[in-house]
């Protein structure tokens, strides 16, 4: 009997024990065991033997980043609403509960693995492509709905964009990571987890398809320009997944590892629509890569870049990658045809590019992006590759958004003590015109313009949070909608077309 088999049988006989012993007598029990038998007891059954999740999400370090360790006992000790997650305040005591707090935070005493095998056997369908009716069992205008991931109590909500009411409300995976990705016609939704599930869920039925786990921990996931593939970038383990957009079924499965054998982390991975392919950026070793399918398998064509690349951005016509070097100070522009750097950008204080924008600035494209760990946002004009401004900000920010059709330029301050602010950038002259403080003392982050440039939706990133709706030219408040920390906001125009005001 190897490992696992003896932590899952030990797990089925306490689990048999737990139900004849209540209360006290099973705090009292749980005391003289150690935090490992604990956790088989009391979490194994929903978390798996392994921690690496099942009907619960997957404890492991990496997957548990963005939750806090004392939040992280609030949840054991009271539970977490609209889930199965119960709360322990009655069967574990103070101790316990820290113990089994601080045994999740640790790495596991063995490896774990996550292949082709485990994968395959993950796959769930419950509507198959096609056996579903093509028309919406809603009304309203298709290309102007958003999809609101509110991370408060793990759901997402459907929002009509010309209404700006929700229509539909529904559980999402723990932990859901990178943004949903559209199939091209707007009418499907891939979502992917930190945990590394991919759901794929159909906006006119309002119902999941399929769901497959393509890694224990994933950074993101891409959806090929035609509609017909899913990748998933994984940081545990190391590798790419392939899947076949129609079923999510598993068509290759890529190490991610240069020719010495060294493996890495995958730092992210978009789609590239020119160019019929996805480029990945790779965390731990100095490469790009881009992926072609032919004949349903992933060919892979590797590019040297001259530093490690933690996240990236492309120019309007997808010729060029800029690329935010590990050490925070400076990016790199990578030609993705001769796989050459071409040029060095100054940008201290860790670029966000993932979220960067472009537009047009006196008949030249410009692109802007926040800084993680510096109050600025740098401007670069994509000709010469300089920085030509660098705004001032009240804080490190995280997003930045607008709209072909708009005027500004929005910018939160996520990251120190004015969190709860937000800049307007006029993009005709370079200057901040505005700074809204919309509910003093939570956190303002997000915008998403609709698919007009008309309206757009701010988050109040707090459990008792709101989606704030504006008048984009006025720049006036004109409603809020209540919803559990609503983080991103997903315009399906916007999206599928790639609105240069909008991060892909």
């Amino acid at each position: 009997m190897n490992l696992n088999q003896a932590r899952a049988s030990l797990n089925t006989i306490l689990l048999i024990a737990g139900a004849l012993i209540t209360g006290p007598a099973l705090a009292e029990q749980a005391k003289s065991q150690n935090t490992e038998t604990l956790y088989l007891q009391q979490c194994a059954a929903c978390h798996g033997p392994d921690r690496l999740g099942g009907m619960g999400p997957a404890l492991l370090p990496e997957n548990l980043g963005r939750l806090k360790k004392a939040e992280a006992e609030q949840v054991i000790r009271e539970g977490r609403p609209a889930t199965q997650m119960a709360g322990y305040k009655t069967i574990l005591n103070d101790q316990q509960i820290a113990a089994l707090t601080d045994f999740i935070y640790q790495p596991p005493s063995h490896e774990l693995k996550w292949g082709e095998a485990e994968i395959r056997s993950s796959r769930e369908v419950s509507h198959p492509q096609g056996s579903l009716p093509d028309e919406p069992v809603f009304e309203a205008d298709l290309m102007n709905l958003f999809l609101v991931v509110e991370i408060g109590d793990h759901h997402v909500t459907l929002l009509d964009g010309d209404k700006m009411e929700p229509i539909h409300r529904f559980p999402s995976r723990f932990a859901l990571h990178g943004g949903p990705k559209y199939s091209p016609d707007g009418r499907y939704v891939y979502f992917g987890s930190r945990d590394g599930w991919i759901t794929k869920y159909d906006i006119y039925n309002l119902k999941v398809m399929a769901e497959v786990r393509a890694g224990i921990n994933m950074r993101n996931i891409a959806v090929s320009a035609d509609g017909n593939y899913v990748l998933a970038a994984n940081y545990l383990p190391h590798s790419m997944v392939l899947f076949d957009a129609a079923n999510l079924e598993m068509l290759d499965f890529i190490p991610v590892e240069n020719d010495a054998g060294d493996s890495s982390r995958v730092s992210a991975v978009y789609a590239a629509p020119p160019r019929s392919s996805f480029i990945a950026a790779l965390k731990d070793i100095p490469e790009a890569w881009e992926i072609t399918v032919e004949n349903r398998e992933a060919k892979v064509r590797r590019m040297t870049t001259d530093t490690l690349l933690d996240d990236f951005f492309f120019d309007p016509g997808y010729q060029h990658l800029i690329g935010a070097a590990r050490d925070g100070k400076h990016g790199v522009v990578i030609d993705l045809d001769t796989g050459n750097t071409t040029a060095e950008l100054p940008l201290p204080g860790m670029p966000h590019l993932g979220s960067g924008i472009t537009w047009e600035y006196e008949g030249r494209r410009v692109m802007a992006t926040p800084h993680f760990r510096a109050g600025a946002i740098s401007i670069i004009d994509m000709d010469t590759w300089e920085v030509i401004k660098t705004l001032k900000t009240e804080g490190p920010g995280f997003f930045m958004r607008s709209h072909e059709n708009s005027r500004y330029a929005w910018a939160d301050v996520f990251f120190g003590p004015n969190a709860d602010k937000v800049h307007i950038i006029d993009k005709q002259t370079l200057e901040i015109v505005k700074t809204l403080q919309p509910e003093p003392g939570k956190v303002a982050a997000h915008v998403e313009f609709d698919r007009h440039g008309e309206k757009l939706l701010l988050s109040i990133w707090d459990n008792e949070g709101a989606i704030i709706v504006y008048d984009a030219d006025t720049l006036e408040e004109e409603k809020r909608i209540p919803m559990n920390k609503p983080s991103g906001k997903y315009n399906v125009w916007n999206k599928i077309n790639y609105e240069e005001g909008t991060s892909h």
